[in-house]
């Protein structure tokens, strides 16, 4: 601690900190225009000036670090007569009409504090551009602060805003020099966040107000979890902004958790129950709508046995609605029929995981991007799925990490990447088995890390010296010098640290492709310490928290075994819990078509429009008794198959919890009410429970209260406590109120009989579905910044107006060879139906490949995806489909 004098009095400073961070710390207030606790601090407005004793010149506060025995003033007179006179300079010719519309503004508040007004009349037309959906542009207003330049080139890393001229002609423009929606803006907000003015500006704010009030809670969208600002007024949203302090997204977000949020307000969400009569729906209480669906369930189950009814919790949902939902499965219907959508997505990364390292989560902590020396992403285009990890590996590369991209597309990290390797699709096994070859055969592993934790090395080491660069090039595409000189990166350049998506999981081998991958974490040693690990990017808000709660047919909360755990269940539960093995997703819907499954109970989850090969999904629910669906919207598996429609919260109107990638729990609050007759997805399931005679098992007054109950269950969570989730949630493990959290998994020992991790040996079985003359091209489909999952969130907004539907990408030598440009529609044909899309082309692909988004129900991209599974987890492979393209006639 340092002894530091500010204006006569001492106070204490730490080692690395400026002046103006302990000036903000003891509330003593200085402008400072230019400077932002997010950026790396730049002083040119020069607002924040201090006399430091023993200096001649005033120092910038900003950028001033502290020393022991420093005496600082702040507001001299000459001090303040020469703040003062910058603010009157950056005032000259100022719209001072805007001071008193945006009195909030930081800018405004310094002119008023300095009694600063306009002494002269402002003739100058303000040029206000309107183009962008969400944020406006009034130059007018710019005081050339520079901080929109300096937050999107270090925070997002777009460079989208630019300096330009000298003196009095500077000027900040954006990189398309005309309009800023034709800019490379991918609309973050955080220049509109920083601009101290209001020159760049959110529509919402201008169209909607101040809040009046401000409620801490977390993203509704994917599952980096970033924390949130709801501001709020009149009981109405009015805008979201990051949490400067927030561990996950350090004061930042992405175009869908801050601005996508208005489609709590749309006009057609559902607000009231609903049953379907005679192929009509009407409006019903909710007495009466429980009662029917009660009545249902306890129906077929008394005809069919408990094992015809299947439930499906929701990734979008708390872990404390999630808790219920398994619960009520098992311990009301009595069937271990539940799961959640981590089975189409992630599913095989848990179950590698499980399996190679013994448990199925994340091993590291985000906050390792910055302690990496090498990044490896693998089949996650990770600034589209998941901008805001996106923009921090970005930005860890920018500033010298080595990245290494392993997908069939050029993505935007790729053209950061030191190696791109662009495989084919499918061929992931081959490309990790050659690089973990030339690691083992150039000596670059790391021996004391396999002798004293993993099993099976000398087998491992006869199985791999078969699998040489060039084997492996000849079936993955990818060049034998770049599959070295990538596998001698990430071994001599450690840490290293891999993140994977959906490329690797959505194939008939997913499992094994995860599995293939943690073997070189392990090779090398990169488990168990800062910088490195094998951490899946989950692609929904909570979908590691419902899979964690027990909606997985083989586990119960906390990933405890079904088949071993059952007892300890029964005694926690006070109740008869089912033996039989339960169902998976997929084999619902096959159980449906055969006729053995007679209902199913659909929580926050489009299943008929997201899983592949809908021929197949609308055969199962057409063979169905009765399906429930609870949702916020009419999606498309309630319009065309839903007997009842039950409403629910959305997690702006409800409290919880949510569980992002990183394996962080945090608190989910309540910014606003929800419409009257719209229930909390827990509450809808204690009410059922009670009309099917199960109250007791479901005794719940708050979301608090199942978060007690779930900790009592789960030991690796009961150290955390509702009140010890006010700031930045804690990472499980965390048994005891006294512990920390665990920011590394594996350190010392691993979760499996004898404490070690397995390298696996996995043979390469190439996918059944490969090209032929009568489907030349492999069609991929991901994610796209814009919009999230079935669309029913994103479509509801002003995202719609920047994506506005899915495209078909296609290589410029393909369109060409089948006559199509940008904008022609295409029909893509696949042997399990077709679609049309809008032709996009786009060089980012190999030839012979195609890519489409899959959140827009007018193209409906799953009439023509693959049926094939997973073999441990049945997890559909659509990352690769054989279509042909067709031009459609005008």
């Amino acid at each position: 601690m340092y002894s530091v004098i500010i204006n006569n009095k001492e106070h204490h400073g730490e080692a690395g900190q400026t002046i103006l961070n302990l000036l903000h710390r003891i509330g003593v207030d200085v402008p400072a225009l230019c400077y932002d606790e997010r950026l790396h601090p730049f002083s040119v407005c020069r607002s924040c000036l201090v006399k430091v004793k023993g200096q001649d010149q005033l120092q910038p506060a900003c950028r001033t670090l502290v020393t022991d025995k420093m005496v600082v003033e702040t507001h001299t007179s000459e001090i303040e007569d020469y703040r003062k006179g910058i603010l009157q300079m950056l005032a000259r010719d100022y719209p001072f009409s805007e001071v008193t519309r945006f009195p909030q503004k930081e800018f405004h508040q310094w002119l008023k504090h300095y009694g600063i007004t306009e002494e002269t009349k402002n003739t100058t037309t303000p040029v206000i551009d309107s183009s962008h959906p969400y944020m406006q542009v009034d130059m007018g207003r710019c005081i050339n602060c520079s901080r929109c330049v300096k937050i999107c080139d270090e925070l997002q890393g777009q460079f989208v805003w630019h300096i330009i001229n000298r003196g009095d002609k500077t000027k900040i423009i954006s990189d398309s020099k005309s309009l800023f929606a034709e800019s490379s803006c991918v609309s973050c907000g955080a220049c509109a966040d920083a601009c101290p003015t209001g020159a760049i500006e959110d529509k919402q704010a201008i169209k909607l107000g101040t809040p009046d009030e401000i409620t801490r809670s977390v993203c509704a969208y994917c599952g980096v979890g970033c924390e949130i600002e709801i501001g709020v007024k009149e009981q109405k949203i009015v805008g979201v902004h990051p949490a400067k302090n927030a561990l996950v997204n350090k004061g930042h977000l992405c175009v869908k958790g801050r601005y996508a949020w208005e489609y709590m307000y749309a006009g057609d969400r559902i607000t009231q129950p609903m049953i379907r009569y005679a192929g009509k729906w009407k409006k019903a209480s909710w007495d009466e709508a429980i009662k029917y669906c009660a009545e249902r369930l306890t129906s077929i189950s008394k005809k069919h046995g408990a094992d015809s009814i299947s439930i499906i919790g929701s990734a979008r949902a708390t872990n404390e609605d999630n808790y219920c939902i398994q619960k009520f499965a098992r311990a009301v219907i009595g069937t271990n029929n539940v799961d959640n959508c981590a089975r189409v997505c992630h599913q095989p990364t848990a179950k590698a995981m499980s399996m190679v390292l013994g448990m199925g989560a994340s091993t590291n902590s985000f906050d390792d991007i910055e302690r990496a020396k090498t990044i490896l992403v693998a089949g996650a285009d990770t600034t589209e799925s998941h901008p805001v990890v996106g923009a921090r590996i970005k930005q860890a590369a920018i500033k010298g990490a080595n990245l290494i991209v392993i997908d069939p597309r050029r993505t935007e990290l790729a053209e950061y990447a030191t190696f791109h390797l662009q495989l084919k699709p499918g061929t992931n096994i081959p490309l990790f088995h050659a690089m973990a070859h030339v690691i083992v055969s150039e000596k670059l592993h790391n021996e004391e890390f396999i002798i004293n934790r993993t099993e099976g090395w000398d087998e491992f080491k006869k199985f791999i010296a078969e699998w040489t660069p060039e084997r492996a090039a000849k079936i993955c595409g990818v060049h034998p010098r770049l599959i070295r000189e990538s596998a001698r990166l990430f071994a001599q350049k450690s840490p290293s640290m891999c993140f994977h998506g959906l490329g690797l999981t959505e194939h008939t081998q997913g499992t094994e492709n995860v599995m293939a991958l943690i073997t070189i974490a392990l090779l090398t040693g990169n488990i168990g310490k800062e910088g490195a690990g094998i951490n899946p990017l989950r692609g929904q808000n909570n979908v590691q928290g419902s899979a964690v709660m027990g909606c997985d047919p083989a586990v119960y909360t906390g990933m405890a075994s079904v088949k071993t755990e059952r007892k300890r269940f029964e005694e926690l539960w006070k109740t008869y819990l089912p033996a039989t093995r339960g169902l998976t997703l997929p084999e619902m819907l096959d159980a449906a078509v055969a006729g053995d499954l007679k209902a199913m109970w659909i929580i926050g989850y489009d299943v008929f429009f997201t899983m592949p090969n809908s021929k197949h999904t609308k055969e199962a629910f057409d063979m169905l008794d009765f399906i429930i669906v609870q949702d916020m919207f009419m999606n498309e598996t309630a319009k065309k198959f839903a007997d009842v429609f039950l409403p629910c919260a959305s997690s702006f109107e409800k409290a919880g919890t949510f569980m992002n990638a990183e394996r962080r729990i945090q608190k989910v609050r309540a910014a606003v009410s929800r419409p009257q007759e719209v229930k909390a997805d827990w509450e809808v399931v204690c009410i059922m429970a009670a009309a099917m005679k199960k109250k007791e098992l479901f005794n719940f007054s708050s979301a608090q209260d199942i978060w007690n109950e779930i900790r009592d269950t789960w030991s690796a969570a009961y150290g955390i406590t509702y009140e010890r989730l006010d700031n930045n949630g804690i990472q499980w493990p965390c048994p005891t109120t006294d512990h920390p959290g665990t920011t590394i998994l594996h350190t010392e020992t691993f979760p499996r009989e004898g404490g070690r991790a397995k390298l696996s040996i996995i043979e390469f079985c190439p996918t059944t579905e490969q090209v032929t003359p009568a489907y030349p091209f492999i069609l991929i489909t991901g994610r796209t910044l814009y919009h999230f999952n079935a669309g029913n969130m994103t479509y509801r907004t002003a995202n719609k107006d920047i994506c506005p539907a899915d495209l078909l990408h296609l290589n410029p030598k393909d369109a060409n060879i089948i006559g199509l440009q940008d904008g022609d529609t295409a029909r893509v044909v696949s042997k399990y139906g077709e679609a049309s899309l809008t032709v996009c082309i786009d060089k980012s692909l190999n030839k012979g490949e195609a890519f489409s988004t899959f959140n827009d129900a007018r193209v409906f991209i799953n009439k023509i995806t693959s049926p094939l599974r997973d073999k441990y987890v049945q997890t559909p492979e659509y990352k690769i489909t054989a279509v042909r393209i067709e031009k459609c006639s005008a």
